[in-house]
C-alpha cells in the first residue's frame, strides 16, 4: 500500500462551539495542561457529547452508550479547541473503566475540524473496576483547533463508559522507544532447507571473531565454528558478526544457534515449513475478497458477511457512479479483493498482485524445478475448489473479473480505458467490516496506467485460462485489446497525487513501463509483430530496471522482462533479455553479500521505503528467476537466503509474516483483522506479509514511536501505524511467488 493516509471520522455535527484557545506554549516551556477540567468535580463543561446519556458520578463523567450501533464513532464524547506545538511532546492520560469489562474505547488527539485528522489514538480494553492509562507522543502539527475524544459506539449491547483525569500535558520530555529485540542471534525462525543456505547474524561489539554452537532441541551440539566479523550495519546501526553453518544438512525441529553468550529463537531444518507457506500465503487472498460471504468452514475464523453488496449500511459495489463532474453512468464494478486494510480496490495495485500471482503458477510450467499441482485444484481449500482449475487460477479471477468490470464502456468518452480506482468517498475508522461500510463509494477517473494494467493482466490470463475456459480467455484478450488501443490513443493521462481522500491515490506519472510491460504480455499471447515491434523499440526494453528499490506498482518494467525471459517465445533478441535478467540478478547478489543480514535490499540513503519487505522479495524472485534460466547455483542459493530476512533474521529479530516464527508480526493495520481493538475480530490470517521497515514514518503513531530510526529500525507492529505495518495484495504476492520458489527447492 503507497500514500495512505488513514483521517478521523467527522463529527462536524456532534461538536459544539470551539472554545478560547490557550497559548501556544513556548519551546523550552514548563509543562503546560492542554486540557479543561479533565477532573469532572462539580460540571462536564466544556466537553461535549453524541448519542450518550452522559453525566458526572461520583466525580467522573459516566456514559450510557446505546447498544446497536456498528462504527465506533456512533457515540462519542470529547473536547474541543485543544491547542498543540509541533515537534512538542505531549503526555495523554486519563482513568477509564467499562461495564460489562472488556469494550475497547477509541482515545483519540486529532483536529477538531475538517478533514479530521487523527494525530495520536490509543485503543485499551477496558476492565469493570478501572485502569488509568497514559502515552506519550510528538505532535506533527501546530494547532489551536485540536480536539480529545473518546469514540464508544460499535456495541451490539448497551454499556456504560466512565472517564476521569483526563490530561494533555505539553512539554514534556519525549518518550524513548526500545523495541524488544530478544536474543542477539538473529535466525530465520520458521526452517532453512536442508541442503541450502544457512545463514545467521550475531549482535556483538567483539571485533574478533567468536565460536558458535548449533545445538538441536536436546541440547546437544550438532555443529560448531566460528563467526566472521562485520563490523557496523548500516542498515541498522548495530556491529554485527557473520554465522555460516550450511555445512550442516541434518533435519529437526526447535534448532538453536548460540553465539557470544546468547541463544537464538528455535528454528527448524526442513522443508514442510514452505510447503504450507506457499499455501498459506495465497489463500490469504480468500479473505480479502470483496462481494462474496466468506465462509467459516473453509476459513475458521474468519467468516464475515458479504463486503460491498448493496445491503445495509452497504451502499454496494454493483451500481456505483462516478466522482462528481467524472462520466455520466455507473458501473458493477463489484467482487475484487479489497487491496490493503481499508476498502479500496485499485487497479494499479490489483495489477502488479494479479500478475505476480499468475506468474507464480506460470513459472511452475516453464522452470525445471516448478510444480503445478502443488497451487492445482484443490489445495487452497476455496469455494470453487473441485472445478478441475487450479486453485491459484480460481483465486486470480476473483480479481480479474473486478479489473475487467472496470473498463469504459462503449460509447462513453475515454471507451476502452480503466477507471483507476473506487473506495469510499472519506476515509472511515478502524475497526470496520466491509459489510458495515455506510460510506458513499465513487469510480475515480480512468487513467493510462490503469488501462494497461489492465491491459497486460487480461493478455496474460487469456493464455493462462485457455486450457480451462475458452470462453473467459478469449473475453480477456478481447478486453486487452480494447485497452491496449485505449492507451495508446490517450498515453499521458494521469492520476492525481491530490485524489487520496478515501483511498490511496497510486499516482504515476510515467507510463513507458506500463507500455512495455502489457506489449510483453500481448506479444507471449498471440505472438503479434505489432507488440513485438513495441516491445524492441521501447527505451525500456534495453534500460537497466533492476534498480535497488526492485520492482512495485509504480514499477513494473521488471514484469514484462521477467515473462519475456522466462516464458516461451520468439522475440528477436531473446538471449539478450535472458542475459539482463541474470545481470540483474548479479546486482543483487553483490548486494545480498554485502549486507551482514542478507537481503538483497540496500535502499539509496538507507531510506527504506514503504512496503520494504516485499522489495526484498522481489529482488529474490529476479535471482530465482536467473537460477531458472541458468540453473547455476548460487541464484538458488541467493534467492533462498533472501526469505531469511522477513522470517526473523533482521534487526528486530521479528518474522514480519504472521504464524510463522516464534515472534512475528500479528498487528498488522486492517479494517476487519482488528483483534488489538476488538477482541471479537481476528489477527490476519497465517501467511500475512506486513508492509516492514518505512524510513518515512508517515503515521502518527510511528511518528510518536519511532522519530531517528535508522534503516531496519522504522518499524513498529501496532495496527495503527498504517505506513509501516500495513498489509497489502501486492505485497503477499511477493511472498507468494519466493515461498513457492523456495519450497520447489526442498523438493528438488
Amino acid at each position: 500500500m503507497k500514500r495512505r493516509r488513514t483521517a478521523l471520522l467527522s463529527l462536524a455535527a456532534l461538536l459544539g462551539a470551539a472554545l478560547t484557545a490557550l497559548p501556544v506554549r513556548q519551546a523550552g516551556a514548563d509543562e503546560v495542561e492542554q486540557v479543561r477540567n479533565g477532573g469532572f468535580d462539580t460540571t462536564a463543561d466544556p466537553w461535549w457529547t453524541s448519542n450518550v446519556t452522559a453525566g458526572l458520578s461520583g466525580g467522573r463523567l459516566c456514559a450510557d452508550v446505546p447498544g446497536g450501533t456498528v462504527n465506533r464513532w456512533d457515540s462519542a464524547l470529547g473536547q474541543n479547541a485543544i491547542t498543540l506545538v509541533k515537534g512538542s511532546s505531549y503526555r495523554f492520560s486519563f482513568a477509564a473503566s467499562g461495564v460489562p469489562e472488556g469494550h475497547t474505547v477509541r482515545a483519540i488527539v486529532g483536529l477538531g475540524v475538517s478533514p479530521y485528522d487523527t494525530w495520536y489514538e490509543a485503543t485499551p480494553v477496558l476492565s469493570a473496576s478501572g485502569d488509568s492509562y497514559a502515552y506519550t507522543f510528538t505532535s506533527p502539527v501546530d494547532s489551536t483547533q485540536g480536539q480529545v475524544a473518546f469514540q464508544v459506539g460499535g456495541s451490539a449491547e448497551p454499556w456504560r463508559f466512565c472517564l476521569d483525569d483526563v490530561s494533555l500535558l505539553g512539554g514534556v520530555p519525549p518518550e524513548v522507544y526500545e523495541p524488544d529485540t530478544g536474543p542477539r542471534v538473529r535466525v530465520n525462525q520458521v526452517a532453512y532447507l536442508p541442503a541450502g543456505p544457512k545463514n545467521a547474524t550475531l549482535v556483538t561489539e567483539a571485533t574478533a571473531k567468536l565460536p558458535w554452537q548449533l545445538k538441536n532441541a536436546a541440547g546437544a551440539t550438532v555443529a560448531h565454528g566460528w563467526t566472521v566479523p562485520r563490523g557496523l550495519d548500516v542498515s541498522s546501526g548495530q556491529h554485527v558478526h557473520s554465522i555460516d553453518f550450511g555445512a550442516y544438512r541434518g533435519r529437526g525441529t526447535g534448532l538453536t544457534l548460540v553465539a557470544d553468550g546468547e541463544t537464538s529463537r528455535p528454528f527448524d531444518i526442513g522443508t514442510a515449513a514452505y510447503e504450507q507457506l506457499r499455501l498459506d500465503a495465497v489463500k490469504y487472498y480468500y479473505t480479502q475478497r470483496s462481494g462474496i460471504a466468506i465462509r467459516d468452514d473453509l476459513r475458521p475464523g474468519y467468516g464475515r458477511a458479504a463486503g460491498h453488496v448493496g445491503v445495509a449500511p452497504n451502499q454496494g459495489d454493483t451500481s456505483v457512479p462516478c466522482q462528481p463532474g467524472v462520466c455520466a453512468y455507473d458501473l458493477d464494478v463489484s467482487g475484487g479483493w479489497y487491496d490493503a486494510g481499508d476498502h479500496g480496490k485499485y487497479v494499479v495495485n490489483g495489477g502488479i498482485a494479479t500478475w505476480e500471482l499468475l506468474s507464480t503458477y506460470e513459472r511452475s510450467l516453464h522452470a525445471r524445478t516448478g510444480r503445478p499441482s502443488t497451487l492445482g485444484d484443490g489445495t487452497l481449500a476455496l469455494p470453487e475448489s473441485g472445478n478441475k482449475v487450479p486453485d491459484i487460477l480460481d483465486e486470480a479471477r476473483w480479481e480479474l473479473e473486478f479489473l475487467l468490470r472496470m473498463q469504459v464502456p462503449d460509447g462513453q468518452p475515454l471507451a476502452g480505458m480503466a477507471h483507476h480506482k473506487v473506495h469510499d468517498e472519506q476515509w472511515t475508522g478502524l475497526p470496520l467490516l466491509p459489510s458495515a461500510d455506510p460510506q458513499k463509494r465513487e469510480l475515480h477517473p480512468p487513467t493510462t496506467t490503469a488501462t494497461l494494467n489492465l491491459a497486460a493482466t487480461a493478455a496474460q490470463a487469456a493464455r493462462l485460462y485457455r486450457p480451462y475456459d475458452k470462453e473467459f480467455a478469449a473475453k480477456a484478450l478481447t478486453v486487452a485489446r480494447k485497452a491496449w488501443a485505449a492507451a495508446l490513443a490517450h498515453p499521458d493521462v494521469h492520476a492525481s497525487p491530490d485524489d487520496g481522500n478515501g483511498g490511496g491515490t497510486y499516482d504515476d506519472g510515467n507510463a513507458t513501463d506500463e507500455f512495455y510491460w502489457a506489449a510483453a504480455e500481448l506479444y507471449l499471447t498471440t505472438g503479434e509483430k505489432q507488440f513485438a515491434d513495441h516491445v524492441l523499440g521501447s527505451p525500456v526494453h534495453t534500460a537497466d530496471i533492476f534498480v535497488p528499490a526492485g520492482f512495485d506498482w509504480s514499477r513494473t518494467a521488471a514484469a514484462g522482462r521477467l515473462d519475456l525471459a522466462l516464458v516461451p517465445n520468439r522475440l528477436p533478441g531473446r538471449d539478450k533479455v535472458r542475459r539482463s535478467v541474470v545481470r540483474g540478478a548479479e546486482t543483487y547478489l553483490a548486494t545480498l553479500a554485502a549486507q551482514p543480514y542478507g537481503m538483497p535490499y540496500a535502499p539509496d540513503g538507507n531510506r527504506y521505503d514503504w512496503g520494504s519487505s516485499h522489495q526484498v522479495l522481489n529482488n529474490a524472485v529476479v535471482i530465482a528467476t536467473a537460477y531458472d534460466l541458468t540453473g547455476a547455483s548460487k541464484y538458488r542459493d541467493g534467492a533462498v537466503e533472501s526469505m531469511d530476512y522477513v522470517l526473523g533474521r533482521n534487526a528486530l529479530n521479528l518474522s514480519y509474516v504472521t504464524g510463522y516464527g516464534e515472534v512475528a508480526s500479528h498487528h498488522q493495520h486492517s479494517r476487519w483483522y482488528a483483534h488489538q481493538l476488538d477482541p471479537n475480530l481476528p489477527e490476519p490470517p497465517k501467511g500475512t506479509l506486513a508492509g516492514g521497515a518505512n524510513s518515512s514514518i508517515q503515521d502518527p503513531y510511528a511518528q510518536s514511536k519511532l522519530q531517528g530510526c535508522v534503516g531496519q529500525f522504522c518499524y513498529i507492529d501496532d495496527i495503527q501505524s498504517w505506513s509501516t505495518n500495513e498489509t497489502a495484495i501486492n505485497w503477499n504476492a511477493a511472498l507468494a511467488r519466493l515461498a513457492s520458489f523456495v519450497a520447489d527447492q526442498g523438493q528438488a
